[in-house]
């Protein structure tokens, strides 16, 4: 009798945690959609920060160069910062941030003020010029990396074949009102969490591309012409995210982002739409992962959505799905091609800062 009782006590006992459980977030779902805040959080590079060093090309600074103040910063800092402020100018240098370099900042004087510069591509010297991982003007590997306020560019040109303007291996970074410009492969995205806030992205070819867990929040996402005579038309893919296996946490989120095109490119694209193409993403690799929610798509967006990467490649077992955009025919869910899915409200919290970057464990107030 005591064990029946026991066995009834436990059995209910189950039965209302996993009542209280799903109520519990199925408010959190639709909390989610009445108020899209719960995607947010309050943090981002710290206002506070003050800086260690300074660099600017005047002369009455620290350093004259950024990789001369990257190179002073002591080795695999925990909890301390090591802020480098780069003064507004042009700082034409290849910058590389080792392992060893944790928690660097930069902060500039804002975007287009404070401008770092390269021209690097995969077509450079030929058959003995760099690859796309070594074409990056700017390339952290170090953890804990932020950076608010200026510009990285790559200014090889759309005919140079992969040409990175910015690569991130760094686990934990942020990357706040910064711009970046380039055409193919503009932001390589290569591992580990990222988070970009309000931040400016332009580029044509898989121009933000990688196997990160990134998430992107109130940015501009501008496609620029791609070709030398541009007239003739192309095919563009924001996106191409390279996840390789299924149980990877990576992914790219878009949230609350504009896509659309630069002045020029949007000329282009008006005079004849027909032959000026701007797909969302296509799958790099297998298990490409990536979303948009509550984005304004722009009328370059071809009402597929999507396209392939070759032939039937990852169809079957990419993720890219979308919730609540706007922006009329864009954003017309009834002509996407079939293996991209619309996202369940009841899922969508499944891709907030908290849930897919854990962000609320590491993004400190702003």
């Amino acid at each position: 009798m005591d064990i029946a009782i026991s066995q009834r006590h436990l059995s209910c006992f189950v039965l209302y945690n996993l009542l209280f459980f799903s109520l519990k977030y199925s408010f959190l779902s639709i909390s989610l959609i009445r108020f899209p805040t719960r995607m947010y959080i309050r943090g981002g590079v710290p206002s506070s920060l003050k800086s260690n060093v300074t660099v600017c090309k005047a002369g009455n600074c620290d350093y004259k160069t950024v990789q001369e103040a990257v190179n002073a910063a002591p080795n695999y800092l925990v909890y301390e910062k090591f802020v480098i402020w780069i003064k507004a100018g042009l700082y034409d240098e290849i910058i590389r941030i080792p392992l060893a370099k944790r928690n660097v900042v930069f902060l500039g004087d804002g975007m287009g003020k404070t401008v770092i510069t390269g021209s690097l591509n995969v077509g450079h010297m030929g058959n003995n010029g760099v690859t796309t991982f070594e074409s990056a003007t700017v390339g952290v590997l170090g953890d804990g990396f932020m950076a608010r306020g200026l510009t990285i560019q790559n200014t090889a040109g759309p005919d140079a074949q992969q040409a990175v303007a910015f690569r991130s291996s760094s686990d934990h970074s942020i990357v706040e009102n910064c711009e970046f410009l380039g055409n193919q492969d503009t932001l390589y995205l290569n591992s580990l969490r990222q988070y970009y806030k309000s931040c400016r992205i332009q580029g044509n070819i898989d121009f933000i591309f990688g196997n990160a867990a990134a998430f992107f929040q109130d940015c501009d996402i501008l496609v620029a012409p791609r070709l030398v005579n541009p007239e003739n038309g192309e095919t563009n893919a924001v996106t191409a995210h390279g996840r390789i296996e299924p149980g990877q946490s990576t992914g790219f989120v878009f949230h609350n982002c504009s896509i659309n095109g630069t002045e020029e490119y949007m000329k282009l694209y008006y005079s004849n739409a027909s032959v000026h193409k701007t797909f969302l993403g296509r799958p790099w690799k297998e298990y490409s992962r990536t979303v948009f929610i509550q984005c304004k798509l722009g009328d370059l967006i071809n009402p597929a959505g999507w396209m392939p990467w070759s032939g039937e490649f990852a169809l079957k077992t990419l993720y890219y799905g979308e919730f609540e955009n706007s922006g009329g025919a864009a954003a017309n869910a009834k002509e996407r091609v079939l293996w991209s899915s619309k996202i369940p409200a009841q899922h969508i919290y499944s891709y907030s800062l908290h849930n897919f970057i854990q962000g609320d464990q590491w993004i400190p107030s702003s």
